[in-house]
């Protein structure tokens, strides 16, 4: 018997795009920009190929408080010169140890005499995040600074009024932000209020805080770092920046099919100039019991290369699931105990269910000036003032530089 000829398999025509060929249309004027509150739409109605073929850029935002950022700043020189061992900035500390005259402020710095947690909860009204929020407003700091003496540096000590004008440079240089996915921060202890850095946490469940911007946020919607890598330009704070390097405490973790972690993973290093950033973007942040901090917003644009990034920002809140962990003992003694997942969905239509109870869920992080951010980006896009970037190496996704380790005791 002779065998039935199969029909010749037809393999259909892929999307295909390149960041050159995005940039060249951005010059043009031809670019297809939008955000990724409006992608979902598109790829809801149009479906996932005809979404790729059309679009070309997806803008994605995220703002709230990101304590691993901070200032990097050069005061300049002084007559006679001096090498700064100790510095003060309305009298906040910022760290030396750098050349003579460079400093990096922290977000969380406090000045020497706040009285922290000795008056519990403490109210931290004041510290480096609130500093850099000043700086960049424009405003005028106190500035302080004293040395040991040397043959090439002699002067001893320095007080002056400056502005960030007066400043040589002034660089946001954020160690970790926008994190990929967080916890939801809920409180198991049936009499105590806990003051953590996920806000007020009220006892025996009485509420669940969150964070990030879920389906709008950058890490959500290039869950793999296929475009997002070392290299990448991105808006920081209003200002145009980069990704310098992975973040802190950058590692993978287990995800889901969609390719959505299922605890904190991915994070990045940031760098930015403060002298071109907008504090509708940037606010120092006080936050009861715990410190400091400072809230930056992050937009990053994804171009859409093939069907799969288009895939990836077709993510919706509903997909993504977040950690519930208890504060009063799990997160602090480090447990890694997870007491169930909350859609993304369900946290900010206000309240979940945990064991069968009902909690409001407040956010930490604030979408609407998250995408208020997306928005500036999507329109410097379309005004040609704002070109893509093809990373210069890939962030990793595992091996040993994305291993979270724990410090141990010795």
């Amino acid at each position: 018997m002779s065998k039935k000829k199969e029909k010749p398999s037809i393999k259909r025509a892929r999307v295909k795009k390149s960041i050159e060929e995005i940039n060249a249309k951005i010059a043009r004027g031809e670019a297809v920009v939008v955000t990724a509150e409006e992608m979902k739409k598109i790829v809801e109605e149009e479906g996932v190929k005809r979404a790729a073929e059309r679009i070309d850029v997806v803008t994605t935002a995220t703002f709230g408080p990101m304590c691993s950022s901070g200032a990097l700043l050069n005061v300049g020189h002084t007559k006679p010169r001096i090498k700064i061992e100790e510095a003060y900035l309305n009298g906040v500390p910022a760290g030396t140890g750098l050349a003579a005259v460079d400093l990096y402020l922290g977000a969380t710095a406090l000045r020497p005499d706040d009285p922290r947690n000795r008056q519990y909860p403490g109210k931290f009204e004041y510290g480096g995040g609130f500093v850099i929020e000043e700086l960049v407003r424009g405003e005028r700091i106190v500035f302080e600074a004293h040395g040991y003496g040397t043959d090439c540096y002699p002067r001893r000590s320095i007080k002056s009024l400056i502005t960030i004008r007066d400043l040589n440079s002034a660089v946001l240089l954020n160690p970790r932000n926008a994190y990929q996915s967080y916890n939801v921060a809920v409180n198991a202890d049936p009499k105590r209020t806990l003051y953590t850095y996920m806000g007020i946490l009220r006892p025996n469940f009485g509420n669940a805080n969150y964070s990030t911007t879920g389906s709008l946020s950058p890490l959500f919607n290039d869950p793999y770092l296929r475009t997002i890598g070392i290299g990448t330009r991105i808006l920081v704070a209003g200002a145009n920046g980069f990704v310098f390097w992975w973040g802190t405490q950058h590692h993978t973790v287990e995800r889901t099919e969609k390719g959505i972690p299922k605890a904190p993973a991915a994070t990045l290093a940031t760098v930015a100039n403060m002298k071109r950033m907008d504090t509708s973007f940037l606010r120092g942040v006080s936050i009861t019991g715990y410190g400091v901090s400072l809230a930056v917003g992050i937009a990053i644009p994804i171009p859409i290369l093939d069907e799969e990034t288009a895939q990836f920002c077709a993510v919706k809140d509903e997909d993504i699931i977040m950690p519930i962990v208890d504060y009063s003992v799990d997160y602090p003694q480090a447990t890694g105990k997870v007491l169930g997942y909350a859609n993304y969905k369900a946290l900010r239509s206000g309240v979940i269910k945990i064991n069968g109870k009902l909690i409001e869920t407040a956010p930490l992080s604030s979408y609407h000036r998250a995408f208020e951010l997306a928005l500036l980006l999507k329109e410097r896009i379309e005004k040609r003032v704002f070109f893509l970037t093809s990373a210069v190496e890939r962030l990793p996704t595992e091996g040993e530089d994305v291993q979270l380790k724990m410090l141990k005791e010795t």
